[in-house]
Formats: C-alpha cells, sequence, structure tokens
C-alpha cells in the first residue's frame, strides 16, 4: 500500500492516475513527477517498492502545496474576497454562481436542490 501526503493510493491503477488522487495533482503534473523520479508511468501503484515510494517523495519536494496546505490556502484566498467585498466574495457568501453562468434557470450545483415556491392563488367568485 502505497501512501503519500496522507492519501492511500489505489493499488490497481497505474502510478500516474493513481497520483491525481492526491488533491493538488493532475495528470500532468504526475507526469512530472514521476519522470523526475525516474518511475515508468505504466507501472501499477501495487508494483511500486518502497524506494520508488521514497523517490516520489522526494521528486514532490517540500515546495509542492497538496492536501491540506492547498486547502488552507485556497480558503483563505476564498475568505480574502468575502472580507474586502470583491463581487467574487460576495457570490460566494450567496452560494451563487462567481464567473459570469446565468442563474433564472441553471446554476443547480451552487443553487442546491429546487425550492418550489406555490404560485399566487385566484381570488374565489363571490355570487
Amino acid at each position: 500500500m502505497a501512501r503519500i501526503s496522507g492519501v492511500d493510493l489505489p493499488k490497481n491503477k497505474r502510478v500516474v492516475i493513481g497520483l491525481t488522487s492526491i488533491f493538488g495533482i493532475g495528470k500532468s503534473t504526475a507526469q512530472k513527477i514521476l519522470a523526475d523520479a525516474g518511475i515508468s508511468e505504466d507501472k501499477k501503484v501495487s508494483q511500486l517498492s518502497d524506494e520508488e515510494v521514497n523517490q516520489i517523495r522526494a521528486a514532490m519536494g517540500t515546495e509542492m502545496k497538496v492536501e491540506g496546505s492547498l486547502k488552507s490556502e485556497v480558503a483563505m484566498n476564498i475568505k480574502r474576497l468575502m472580507d474586502i467585498g470583491t463581487y467574487r466574495g460576495k457570490r460566494h457568501r450567496k452560494g451563487l454562481p462567481l464567473r459570469g453562468q446565468r442563474t433564472r434557470t441553471n446554476a443547480r450545483t451552487r443553487k442546491g436542490k429546487k425550492k418550489t415556491v406555490a404560485g399566487k392563488k385566484k381570488a374565489a367568485a363571490k355570487k
């Protein structure tokens, strides 16, 4: 079992894909890490030796922000936007899309499940 940055990599996947399960590492970054470590991308995670796992950790280095430190940095950036009252910060606070998407019909991912509002009742006709 390969454990890097507090994340257990999936055993049955290739190393280049397994590394992407770490928050902050995409496919191109994973390829760069493996090239620096000198490990084949086609190797499965289960086939990695302890020495190769240590080489991957060394290739990642301490300057690469992943997992907790990256998540906290992103959260601080969002909090800063909200504190200074920017447009994006206000949209974050309200839970609406930030990048110009329409909200009249779509945006269900940001707004959450639809909250139906009842239509206006017609007044009963008196005789």
